[in-house]
């Protein structure tokens, strides 16, 4: 089993470190054949893409943030992650 963090935002990085969240690989972008059955993948995918990990027997840990309108499109702080609720919520999603 690998773990797979996918995030292009450094702050997301040092937020996981500072919680304690340990993977093998940091990745910036998710091409969905390298992920195989019982892999876990953490990040803030597209559904499409959740989707595609789930299909390939992967489990899915979601970093959801509840973040207000003025911090939008902005590159955030582990910090800011925190101030924001971050967390890692696990999902299976699935195309109908």
């Amino acid at each position: 089993m690998t773990t797979y963090f996918v995030s292009r935002h450094p702050g997301a990085f040092e937020w996981a470190d500072a919680e304690g969240i340990t993977v093998d690989h940091i990745i910036d972008h998710l091409d969905p054949s390298i992920i195989e059955p019982g892999d876990m993948l953490i990040g803030s995918l597209p559904v499409n893409l959740a989707a595609a990990v789930c299909e390939r027997g992967a489990h899915y840990l979601h970093l959801s943030l509840d973040l207000p309108v003025t911090l939008r499109g902005r590159e955030l702080s582990a910090q800011q992650m925190r101030d924001c609720g971050a967390r890692i919520e696990r999902y299976l999603v699935r195309r109908m």
